[in-house]
């Protein structure tokens, strides 16, 4: 069935073509550059063979990138940002909120980016025959150096060069065949503009940051780029997995539909896979008492006043990744996020006051190796001698919120500071509209006042969480009995002690 194209409109302006086939969970396929061409790949049985054996598990999202195929042609920049924002606006307009994410050839730059950017929208990570290194991805193989010498010589022997290159210099007729359906894929001054934009792409140094679960394809040689160097990328991707593909002898690589078989078996089992962790790792349905815990970032507004949007969102994705590796390592079901603040249950309030400090002292080892700034912290006064100078405390607060506070004089910008709340209860599991758990109630509601009432760097417990965890050794101080909104009766709050 071939596609039926429709289009997205980029942030920049850019006419994005797209298509859609299937009816599983979504998966966004994106192409390489500049060889895209979403309607003229249907030529190739091997290439319609996967999209229709992918698309039979999954909801298959396919498109152009700018300046080839359907998409818009007529546009100049092909940097990584702006082939981000190709894709940001097919999901969008598709209203993805979560998405796996298949990255090919060169684009495998941009979809590791990506990942590591938005962790949170990104479930799988497919990289099929991937190069992330920049200029380097050439070095090693001496006969990508006489297709680098042809850029903006000659289209035609660009073409043919390029497509011996990927397919092996025996290729013959199968080099002809896509020699040709690159030259309708983009004009030579775009090819050119966007190869040497390609070039300069280098996220190698990103791969030890994908934390979303990765699987690396590779096809047998004569493919370009080699084995190995799909191999050294899936190395440097934690936990992830290698699956190298060979091809039928004797078959045309285009007629080869049972490597194509192959290779959407390897895509679709992945994916499946992680549909089933999901479902294995969504909010539990609570048949007794569940610790709720919420983090809230303080000054987060401030913190993009600061900081831009640009550079605020990357210290958002720190705070991310710290949050979700400490609530990995103790056993929390991440609930929601919420921007700048996650809502995660425990069945266990010893785990949940464990995975509480866990995020306090990786965020406060996290601080302490930013490099000072000079100026006090913006909307922070400079300390001054006070009538509490003997106790070391403010009126109405605790001793380790004034030195906190006396800290934040000369903070580095960057500073994330955390507050955390703990309640315990029972509360109503129910679904979205999109089958992801949720958890409601009051003993949720309970929780997410008393993170509220936390500063920056503190953990503050209801007492039914102190007494869950009475004789496990933390370290409480009362707080008093506090009114929360929303409540008639007070409840009686306790900071979790959590520095040495």
């Amino acid at each position: 069935m071939e596609p039926r194209i429709q289009y997205a409109k980029t942030a920049d302006g850019v006419s994005i073509a797209y298509s859609t086939l299937g009816e599983g969970g979504p998966l966004v396929w994106m192409p390489s550059f500049p060889w895209s061409h979403i309607q003229l790949e249907w030529q190739f049985p091997s290439f319609q063979r996967v999209t229709e054996r992918v698309a039979q598990a999954t909801h298959l999202v396919r498109y152009d990138a700018r300046g080839t195929g359907s998409s818009d042609r007529h546009v100049s920049d092909f940097s990584l940002e702006a082939h981000t924002l190709d894709l940001e606006a097919v999901v969008n307009r598709l209203n993805l909120e979560r998405f796996a994410l298949l990255a090919r050839a060169n684009s495998a730059s941009v979809g590791v980016a990506y990942a590591v950017r938005n962790p949170e929208r990104v479930s799988r990570l497919v990289l099929f025959t991937p190069q992330v290194g920049g200029s380097d991805m050439y070095r090693g193989f001496p006969h990508s150096q006489a297709f680098r010498a042809l850029r903006g010589v000659d289209f035609e022997i660009l073409t043919e060069t390029a497509a011996r290159l990927i397919l092996g210099w025996e290729a013959g007729e199968d080099a002809r065949r896509f020699a040709a359906f690159m030259r309708e894929c983009a004009s030579q001054e775009a090819s050119v503009a966007t190869i040497r934009a390609v070039e300069a792409f280098d996220v190698a140094g990103l791969l030890m940051e994908v934390r979303t679960p990765a699987l690396v394809i590779a096809l047998s040689q004569p493919w370009w780029p080699p084995v190995e160097a799909a191999r050294s990328i899936a190395t440097r991707i934690p936990d992830a997995r290698l699956v190298v593909v060979d091809w039928t002898a004797g078959v045309s690589r285009f007629e080869d539909t049972e490597a194509a078989e192959r290779m959407a078996a390897a895509i679709t089992e992945f994916l499946v896979e992680g549909e089933e962790a999901a479902a294995g790792t969504a909010a539990p349905t609570p048949s007794g008492l569940v610790t709720i815990l919420f983090t809230d970032i303080e000054g987060s507004t401030g913190l993009t006043q600061r900081l831009g949007d640009a550079k605020a969102r990357e210290v958002l994705r720190e705070h991310e990744r710290i949050v979700r590796e400490c609530l990995r390592a103790h056993g929390g079901s991440e609930i929601k996020t919420m921007g700048d603040g996650f809502m995660a249950s425990f069945g266990s309030a010893v785990k949940a006051l464990e995975c509480a400090i866990a995020i306090q002292r990786a965020f406060a080892e996290r601080d302490a190796s930013l490099p000072a700034h000079p100026e006090p912290v913006e909307g922070r006064a400079e300390p001054q001698p006070s009538a509490h100078a003997s106790t070391g405390s403010r009126p109405g607060e605790s001793p380790l919120a004034t030195a906190r506070a006396d800290r934040d004089v000369g903070a580095s910008p960057e500073t994330i500071r955390v507050r955390i709340g703990l309640n315990a209860g029972e509360p109503i599991a129910e679904e979205d509209p999109e089958g992801r758990g949720d958890l409601f109630g009051t003993a949720v509601i309970r929780a997410a006042r008393i993170a509220a009432l936390a500063q920056g760097g503190e953990i503050l417990a209801a007492n039914v969480v102190r007494e869950l965890a009475e004789g496990k050794g933390f370290m409480f101080g009362d707080r008093g009995e506090v009114a929360l909104r929303g409540f008639d009766d007070p409840v009686r709050v306790f900071e979790v002690r959590w520095t040495p």
